[in-house]
């Protein structure tokens, strides 16, 4: 039996329509590049949020960026445990096979994930409940004490602390992984820390020097 319609297929449908007709057709001859393989420089590493697009926001074509999106936009730390390692594979092949130049962690304005972990609103939540989001925002646990101390737990200013927090959390995970740490160190790989603000459409990127976050102009 065929599945019924919606106006949300719809919608995706009428895009899809859309990019067969403005974007693959005319640009036939770089997607058959694409059916050999992939060659991407940057690897991005952003949050699931749907407002915002790596793709967008820098405006690359298809096979150009490496991106892989989670809650918060966030790297665990290197861990040889069992389990699933999605974030941890990702990097291992952007790193070790792709061969990237560069990792951009891009955390955003308004990001759920960074407010619940200021507020601990789904601290206790079972699985499946909130709880596997409680978890995975608990690797924020370390740096929300400094923004708390300095901020408190509600409010723009101490949310956009918390969310610019999230991206120097994920550059110090992504040093404790060997195989960065060492391209890193030879000067193959590069590590950048961006901030993509939703209200105003600014980009920021931080000078790890400084601890800042600066607009780009």
């Amino acid at each position: 039996m065929a599945e019924s319609p919606s106006p949300q297929l719809d919608r995706l449908l009428a895009g899809y329509h859309r990019f067969r007709d403005t974007s693959w057709t005319p640009n036939r001859q770089r997607w058959a590049t694409l059916r050999d393989g992939q060659n991407p420089e940057v690897m991005v590493i952003a949050c699931s949020d749907s407002r915002v697009d790596p793709a967008q926001v820098f405006d690359v074509d298809p096979g150009e960026i490496f991106v892989v999106r989670n809650v918060a936009a966030m790297v665990p730390p290197f861990e040889t445990t069992p389990g699933h390692h999605g974030v941890s594979a990702a990097l291992e092949f952007a790193v070790q096979v792709l061969k990237v130049k560069e990792i951009v962690v891009l955390g955003h304005g308004m990001c759920g994930g960074c407010r619940a972990a200021l507020t601990r609103e789904l601290y206790g939540a079972e699985p499946g409940a909130g709880g596997f989001i409680a978890d995975w925002i608990a690797l924020l646990d370390e740096a929300r004490g400094p923004v708390v101390a300095a901020h408190g737990t509600t409010g723009r200013v101490a949310e956009r602390a918390m969310e610019q927090a999230g991206v120097r959390v994920s550059l110090a995970n992504l040093r404790g992984f060997p195989c960065i740490r060492e391209a890193e160190r030879e000067g193959t790989l590069r590590l950048r820390g961006a901030f993509f603000a939703i209200s105003d459409g600014v980009l920021h990127l931080l000078d790890e020097a400084t601890g800042d976050f600066s607009p780009v102009t």
